[in-house]
C-alpha cells in the first residue's frame, strides 16, 4: 500500500556537466509533470476560516520552476497555504522551487488534494489533470493522512517560511545517485575522479541551499547517511531539532473515519522537554445514539511519570467535558472513555479549542479532578476545526435515542488504538 509508493531516487545524470534529472522509476499515483492548481473545499477545510489552498502534487519534472512561477505571479494572495504532494524527482528544480516559496513567504503543508469531478478515481488520468488544469478554482477536498513529500520535494518544502507537517503525514529524504554519460572509452580512474568531485560538489550545493533555508546542517549529514535505494522518514524529533517544524504540538483537524462504525478524530503530538522526544496522542468522538455519544483518548504510556495521572478535558473554563478517572491500558498505551451528552457535544461544538488537563497527584491525594479540575493539573489546547462537520456527518446516520439501559462497558470493542498510524516508509522490492 502506502510503502510501495516510497521507493524513489533522486536521479542526477551527467552528459557533459551535473544536473539533476528525473528518476526513471515509476511512481505509481503520480503524474508524470508537477501539477500546481487552485482548489476550493468546504468551509474551514484547510483551517479555521480556510477553504481555499494552492495544491502542488506529482513528479518534480525539469521544466517544473518555470510552470510554478507562472502560476504564482497571478496568484495575488501570498496568504493561501501551499499543500504539497510529491514523490520528488528533478533536485535542481526542486531548488528553484524553493526559493520561489521563500521570496513569496510561502506557508506549506504536506497534505492530498482530491478533486471529486475525476471520477476514475486515480486523480492522475488524462481528464482528471484536464480539470485541474483548468483556469480558475476546482472543487476539491484536503486531507493529511498518508500524504507525503519525499525526496526532492522535502527540498521544495523546505522554501517555505511557515512549514506544516501533520503527524498522519511524511517528509522523507536519501541521497542522490551519480549517474554518468560517458563518451568514448576513459579510463576508469578518470571516471572515479570526477565521480568523487561531482559528488563533493552536489553535497556542497546541498548544503548552501538548506543554510540558506535556515535548516540545521545536521540534516545534510544525515542525508549522506541515506543510500538512494531507501528513504528515512523523518521523525517528528528530528522534524523539530532541524528546524524543519517547530510547533511544540502538531495536530490534525478533526476528520471522520468512514470504518464500520465511523467516528471522529484528531491525532496530535506533544512535545516533551527539549524536543527530543515526542507524545503522541488521539481523540475519537462516535455517536452512540442520537442523545448520547462516546469521546476517547489514547496517548503513549509514559514510562518516566511519577504515579498514576488524570486527564480531564474542558470545553470553556467552567464546562468539564469527560474523564478525570484513571485509565485503562492496552499494551503501550492509555486509554480514557466517557460518555457524553448531546448538550456536552454542543458545548464541544460552540468552543474554539478543548482544554486537556494532567495531573499526576501524589499517593496521599484525595482531590478529584473531575469535581476540581483546575488544582494542579498541567494543561494544554487542541483545536476543534472540523470537529461540527465530522459530528454532522455522524448524526446522518447514529441511530435513535432508545430507553434501554446504556452500555455496559466503557470502552467498545470497535475501537482500538491507532495512534501509532502514522504512514510508514520502506523500500519497494
Amino acid at each position: 500500500m502506502f510503502s510501495r509508493l516510497l521507493f524513489f531516487v533522486a536521479l542526477l545524470l551527467i552528459p557533459a556537466a551535473l544536473r539533476a534529472e528525473d528518476t526513471p522509476v515509476e511512481k505509481a499515483g503520480f503524474a508524470k509533470r508537477l501539477t500546481i492548481y487552485l482548489a476550493r473545499g468546504p468551509a474551514n477545510a484547510c483551517g479555521a476560516g480556510c477553504d481555499r489552498w494552492i495544491a502542488i502534487e506529482g513528479e518534480i519534472d525539469r521544466d517544473a520552476a518555470a510552470r510554478i512561477r507562472r502560476f504564482l505571479a497571478g496568484v495575488k494572495d501570498t496568504q493561501l497555504p501551499i499543500y504539497l504532494h510529491s514523490p520528488g524527482g528533478n533536485v535542481e528544480q526542486s531548488y528553484a522551487i524553493a526559493r520561489l516559496l521563500r521570496a513569496r513567504k510561502a506557508v506549506a503543508r504536506v497534505g492530498r488534494t482530491s478533486v471529486p469531478a475525476c471520477s476514475s478515481g486515480t486523480q492522475v488520468d488524462a481528464a482528471c489533470l484536464k480539470i485541474k488544469g483548468a483556469n480558475g478554482e476546482v472543487e476539491a477536498e484536503l486531507a493529511t493522512r498518508n500524504a507525503m513529500c519525499v525526496s526532492a520535494c522535502a527540498y521544495l518544502f523546505l522554501g517555505a517560511t511557515s512549514r506544516e507537517v501533520a503527524p498522519d503525514s511524511v517528509v522523507a529524504v536519501h541521497n542522490s545517485k551519480l549517474m554518468f554519460v560517458v563518451h568514448g572509452h576513459p579510463p576508469p580512474q578518470v571516471v572515479a575522479d570526477f565521480r568523487r568531485r561531482e559528488m563533493v560538489s552536489a553535497d556542497r550545493d546541498r548544503n548552501a541551499f538548506l543554510a540558506a533555508m535556515g535548516i540545521s546542517h545536521e540534516l545534510s549529514e544525515l542525508i549522506r547517511t541515506v543510500k538512494y535505494e531507501n528513504l528515512h522518514v523523518l521523525t517528528r524529533p528530528e522534524l523539530y531539532r532541524f528546524g524543519i517544524d517547530t510547533r511544540p504540538l502538531p495536530e490534525t483537524l478533526w476528520a471522520v473515519e468512514k470504518e464500520t462504525r465511523p467516528y471522529v478524530r484528531k491525532i496530535a503530538q506533544q512535545k516533551k522537554g527539549d524536543g527530543s522526544a515526542f507524545r503522541m496522542m488521539e481523540w475519537r468522538l462516535l455517536c452512540e445514539n442520537k442523545d448520547r455519544g462516546r469521546l476517547m483518548f489514547v496517548r503513549e504510556f509514559d514510562e518516566g511519570a511519577a504515579g498514576k495521572s488524570t486527564v480531564v478535558m474542558m470545553a470553556g473554563a467552567d464546562k468539564t467535558v469527560a474523564f478525570g478517572r484513571l485509565p485503562a491500558r492496552f499494551g503501550k498505551y492509555e486509554v480514557w472513555s466517557d460518555a457524553v451528552s448531546s448538550d456536552t457535544v454542543k458545548a464541544m461544538l460552540a468552543a474554539p479549542h478543548l482544554q486537556v488537563g494532567e495531573s499526576t497527584p501524589s499517593s496521599d491525594a484525595k482531590s478529584d479532578p473531575k469535581s476540581d479540575p483546575k488544582p494542579g493539573l498541567v494543561t494544554f489546547d487542541i483545536d476543534t476545526t472540523g470537529l461540527e462537520q465530522g459530528w454532522t456527518q455522524l448524526l446522518a446516520s447514529c441511530p435513535a435515542a432508545t430507553a434501554g439501559p446504556k452500555p455496559a462497558s466503557a470502552f467498545p470493542a470497535v475501537v482500538s488504538p491507532s495512534v501509532n498510524a502514522a504512514p510508514a516508509a520502506s523500500p519497494s522490492p
